[in-house]
């Protein structure tokens, strides 16, 4: 089953050849993790979705509170019986009608939910290896920080690292600095500092991103920095990891020939769980 505009209906539900987000990409989206019957960052994940709506000039109904989303998105898992846990997508998009101009800005929603195995995070692949990907870069700008519906980069980026026999991709800006994964944002531990590049470099704005910063803050000997990082930087790294809330933390254990441990990344998933069981 999934939510579209609060009516539960049968996953097989197809949209029509005249919708936005198909045509043009115009939509927005949440990746969201419940475990336990509880929205894992879910405020976060809300002020992010409002903004990015008025970013693009979306109306946002005078129903889409906290409170009404964190429903809709429950009644969901309940009717699945996935509570424990599961991965939603909650996707807004721009009704139908116009061009590359809309014939108004209203919009409409579609939730989806699977299960996933594990309710605590935990590292899922102890070998993982990654390379530069440099065929297209993303731009420093303020769309490339959200969760919009046009991610064709990380979707070639992801073919690349297929066929490549990799796990994934570093994505660039337009001055080569790395920026991000292909399937999250990317944490650099350099001696006691670990640092992300800023939102300003074009990275998304990544909700698991936050949490990091707030994890590292009880770490005496971590200092955590925000700096644009260069490829050459990564071969001096001590460590590397990839951060998205439904995988949580992934260490980058192979990058060309370097290869890089992960006591960082294991220190702060301790902590994220317990975050999480509180």
């Amino acid at each position: 089953m999934i939510n579209f505009n609060g009516v539960l209906q049968d996953a097989e539900m197809q949209l029509t050849v005249s919708n936005r987000c198909f045509l043009y990409g115009d939509g927005v989206f949440e990746t969201l993790k419940v475990v336990n019957n509880k929205i894992l960052f879910f405020e976060d994940h809300y002020f992010r979705l409002m903004a990015s709506m008025r970013i693009i000039r979306m109306q946002i109904p005078m129903n889409f509170t906290l409170e009404y989303l964190e429903e809709e998105i429950l009644k969901l898992v309940a009717i699945n019986g996935i509570q424990n846990s599961a991965r939603i997508r909650f996707t807004v998009f721009r009704n139908e009608g116009g061009f590359y101009l809309p014939d108004d800005n209203s919009i409409s929603y579609v939730i989806q939910a699977s299960k996933l195995e594990s309710i605590t995070y935990e590292i899922k692949k102890r070998i993982f290896e990654v390379d530069l990907y440099k065929d297209f870069v993303v731009p420093k700008q303020l769309l490339s920080t959200l969760k919009t519906a046009n991610k064709l980069t990380h979707v070639t980026a992801s073919i690349f690292a297929n066929e490549n026999q990799l796990d994934s991709s570093l994505l660039i800006n337009e001055d080569k600095n790395v920026i991000e994964a292909a399937n999250g944002n990317l944490f650099m531990r350099m001696g006691n500092q670990l640092i992300t590049p800023p939102i300003s470099e074009g990275c998304l704005n990544g909700i698991m991103r936050k949490q990091i910063f707030t994890l590292v803050k009880l770490i005496d000997t971590i200092e955590i920095v925000e700096a644009p990082i260069s490829p050459f930087d990564l071969q001096k790294a001590d460590e590397l990891f990839i951060t998205n809330v439904i995988t949580g933390i992934q260490p980058i254990t192979k990058y060309r020939k370097k290869e890089y441990d992960y006591k960082l990344a294991e220190n702060l998933i301790e902590k994220l769980n317990t975050v999480i069981e509180n």
